[in-house]
């Protein structure tokens, strides 16, 4: 790849992009050329319960190229991006050189740019933001937040609302305050090289249809099947796209095909909406076109 030749193999590099743009292929191609170890910026891979609809690297990459915080926590451990954070700065101060790759952009905006430390939320308090949001839905959450936190965070996702809410009702202070007494980042954009991946919608959606497919073909459903008896839709261990889909076929409420179908579409919704972010908050990253990779 020609993108290889013009980075330093002194300096970390840093891979985003939307999911199915390739990015865990340039990561390897990068590592196998100029040595390095390849660290997991996505919030899901993190989970050792999904594998296959993580997409996860495989034993064989694996087994090729050290890798780093893929599959290591439980499905119900608490695992934030703080959590994240300072597992990579340990892994910073460590001997090798690190490419970190995924596509959970708050990974990155925290790695790069700061994170607040924000008092940890007591479990009371998680259980009822978990019960309103599962009887009131997201804008009863919404109605606790500050005006000023509202208008940063994005509000269609119920997680990241969830997660002001309890910082809000937890401390006093809106997440935009703590945010804005962030402190220095651990790795600042001029001390690594940052590539953005880039993915034409058409080209990415046919990827993404037949990386289903093949998850499908390589045991997704049996994966599924091993976690029935400790699915819990409000876990953020249990958001593993097409996870809903395929749970719902193994008891008899929709098709295989509907499934299917299904979690292709919440898989194009998820990548539209990371592009949307990436391009609002990774304005100085190079970026790469992923149909070149």
């Amino acid at each position: 790849m020609d993108v290889i030749t013009d980075i330093d193999p002194a300096r970390t590099v840093l891979i985003a992009g939307p999911t199915a743009s390739g990015k865990s292929a340039l990561a390897m191609a990068i590592a196998r050329t100029q040595g390095g170890v390849i660290v997991n910026a996505d919030a899901l891979q993190v989970y050792e319960n999904w594998r296959i609809l993580s997409a996860r690297p495989d034993a064989a990459d694996a087994a090729a190229v050290p890798h780093r915080l893929y599959g290591h926590i439980g499905a119900r451990q608490d695992y934030s991006t703080g959590h994240w954070l300072r597992e990579v700065r340990d892994l910073l101060d460590g001997p090798h050189r690190l490419i970190i790759t995924g596509g959970t952009g708050l990974y990155f905006t925290a790695l790069t740019e700061g994170l607040a430390d924000i008092p940890t939320t007591p479990a009371a308090l998680r259980a009822e933001a978990d019960r309103l949001r599962r009887d009131r839905g997201v804008d009863a959450l919404l109605d606790g937040i500050d005006a000023v936190t509202r208008a940063r965070i994005d509000t269609r996702n119920p997680m990241r609302v969830q997660r002001a809410w309890e910082v809000q009702q937890a401390t006093g202070q809106g997440l935009a305050a703590w945010q804005d007494m962030t402190p220095p980042p651990l790795l600042p954009l001029d001390a690594c090289t940052a590539l953005l991946v880039e993915a034409e919608r058409d080209w990415l959606n046919a990827r993404i249809a037949r990386r289903f497919d093949a998850m499908l073909s390589a045991g997704a459903l049996d994966e599924v099947r091993a976690n029935l008896a400790v699915w819990d839709p409000t876990l953020p261990s249990m958001k593993a796209i097409g996870a809903p889909d395929l749970v719902a076929h193994l008891r008899g409420e929709i098709t295989l095909d509907a499934a299917r179908e299904a979690a292709t579409i919440a898989t194009r919704q998820y990548a539209k909406r990371q592009r949307t972010w990436f391009r609002a908050r990774m304005r100085d990253w190079r970026r790469i076109a992923a149909d070149t990779l």
